[in-house]
């Protein structure tokens, strides 16, 4: 094991009508923050590594973590801009 290196987090396994439901919302999605959070775990779905979709969204790798597992835990309501204590632009 490389000292330092963060485990690997994946989004649970989503159904097909889970994963269609996280399509629409990453095409059709009016607010940022749920767009980008429903990327995040649409990609982690499709089996990227936070790594890869840090790279590709530009988006911290804590973040990305964060995202997948609250959406491990509560499902769709994760992608609403409200679930977090912090404001998404880190104020």
């Amino acid at each position: 094991m490389v000292v330092g290196r963060r485990p690997s987090v994946f989004v649970r396994p989503v159904s097909v009508d889970e994963g269609r439901k996280l399509q629409r919302i990453s095409r059709t999605a009016k607010d940022p923050v749920r767009l980008r959070r429903a990327i995040v775990v649409l990609m982690s779905a499709q089996g990227q590594t936070v790594k890869d979709i840090t790279s590709l969204m530009q988006v911290g790798e804590d973040y990305a973590r964060e995202v997948i597992r609250a959406f491990n835990e509560r499902g769709f309501d994760a992608l609403d801009p409200k679930w977090s204590g912090v404001p998404e632009n880190g104020q």
